[in-house]
């Protein structure tokens, strides 16, 4: 079990989504993209997967796993490595479908707001038509890399 200091976080809660990396049945990297419902500081990550494909098959055969984000623009990122569980939809607490459903209405409010500033972005709301989660992915992380370019 790994502890997530609080700047690494931090920094996974800011993100909009994630990229989550697992490996086939062939022995190929396969990657997608998550929202991450909840972030304990022991080094437990639920995450949402909502489509049943690649990922959960994945899984269900190899528990290893990989999440990764960057920030372009601060040029900072993280990749966090482990091993992941599914957690069925009855196992599903309250609190964790209220954290996908605050997520999923900060989302569009934040589309609506930049559609009104007139920001470029989609011109529908996707997230309104996402379907409700039957299972989460829980992640206990192992170990954390930081992406930041070292200095010479």
């Amino acid at each position: 079990m790994k502890k997530l200091p609080a700047e690494v976080i931090q920094f996974f809660q800011s993100q909009g989504f994630v990229i989550v990396s697992t490996v086939d049945k062939k022995g190929f990297l396969h990657s997608s993209c998550k929202g991450i419902v909840k972030i304990s500081p022991s080094g437990k990550i639920y995450l949402l997967d909502l489509y049943r494909a690649g990922t959960h098959e994945n899984l269900k055969c190899n528990p290893h796993i990989s999440i990764t984000a960057v920030n372009e623009h601060r040029f900072v990122g993280y990749c966090l490595k482990g091993k992941a569980k599914i957690m069925r939809e009855r196992k599903l607490s309250g609190a964790l479908l209220r954290a996908w459903e605050e997520g999923i209405t900060s989302r569009l409010t934040q589309r609506v707001l930049k559609n009104i500033h007139e920001e470029k972005g989609h011109p529908g709301h996707p997230e309104s038509l996402l379907p409700n989660p039957q299972y989460l992915i829980v992640m206990q992380v192992k170990e954390i890399i930081d992406l930041k370019p070292r200095q010479p």
